[in-house]
């Protein structure tokens, strides 16, 4: 989101308005073509087109009188509010919040890696909670590792296991806690792929499953599948001494595909609660979450 962001900065302030336009509406043609090399590379998340929508509404409603340099620095002024309000205002709410639901002794279950859960776990831990956390991790992309390295170098007492361990942990855990790629309207999470069968079986136990999740996440649709729009994580061959019939081997053959999605869909009814900034939000009411933030629709 970051690089995006500086990347829209730089566009705008290159932005030369032509004669006998105003920037608000020539502005706005402006824009689809670096769009479009957005998605060329990665498909366009929630949270980005969420954040282009709301570009896009202050551009139209810029000032025609002002002067084109004022109205650009406007502009890139919006795009850094808008960074530090939705998102860094937004992540130091939901630690402080769901580091309120960490009790001492807890043994917190977590999945992959979140950056708001890695940040609520370690601002506990500051707070003074004293707890331990279960890593739970998969391949191909492995990236409970960083979230592990993260927790153990603020003294953290961790466990890392891979997904299949999972059902051995599991009476031990007293919460899960998850983060979220993108929050929909029926309360299903789509989030990192093996999110929604850690949930499950967490759900199944009777273990609470919350999910932290920033409001520029939410999309008003909803979504019933992990299938449809999903994306597939980067599957390298790393170089190794395996053998040839190892399907991680250091050469790629034709006559072999290794299919991994890169996300899957929790349903509500295995989450228990949805901690934003705008407060703690039953899956039941997600679609109550513009309401909160005082608008009809988010970035419309």
């Amino acid at each position: 989101m970051y690089r995006h962001a500086d990347r829209f900065k730089t566009v705008i302030q290159d932005y030369v308005t032509p004669r006998n336009n105003t920037l608000s509406r020539h502005l706005m043609t402006h824009l689809p073509p670096q769009i479009t090399h957005l998605v060329s590379a990665r498909p366009l998340s929630i949270s980005m087109g969420n954040a282009i929508r709301q570009l896009k509404l202050e551009i139209s409603g810029s000032d025609i009188d002002l002067p084109e340099q004022d109205a650009k620095d406007a502009l890139c002024d919006t795009i850094d509010n808008y960074i530090r309000d939705r998102i860094l205002l937004a992540d130091q709410v939901i630690q402080e919040t769901a580091g309120k639901k960490i009790n001492n002794g807890d043994v917190i279950l977590t999945y992959a890696r979140s950056s708001v859960v890695e940040k609520s776990l370690l601002h506990a831990w500051e707070s003074g909670k004293r707890f331990s956390v279960i890593v739970v991790d998969s391949r191909p992309m492995l990236e409970g590792k960083a979230l592990l390295r993260s927790l153990t170098a603020a003294s953290i007492p961790c466990t890392y296991l891979l997904l299949p361990s999972l059902p051995s942990v599991l009476p031990h855990t007293t919460t899960l806690f998850v983060g979220a790629h993108s929050l929909h309207a029926n309360g299903a999470v789509f989030s990192r792929a093996g999110t929604a069968m850690v949930a499950m079986m967490a759900k199944s136990r009777n273990i609470p499953v919350v999910v932290c999740c920033e409001t520029y996440k939410f999309a008003e649709g909803i979504r019933w599948d992990g299938v449809s729009k999903n994306e597939l994580a980067p599957t390298p061959f790393p170089p190794s001494s395996t053998s040839d019939g190892d399907p991680h081997s250091s050469k790629p053959r034709p006559n072999l595909s290794i299919l991994s999605p890169l996300y899957d869909l929790t349903p509500p009814s295995c989450i228990t609660a949805v901690v934003t900034e705008v407060g703690i939000i039953p899956p039941s009411s997600i679609s109550s979450i513009p309401g909160a933030l005082g608008r009809a629709t988010i970035g419309a």
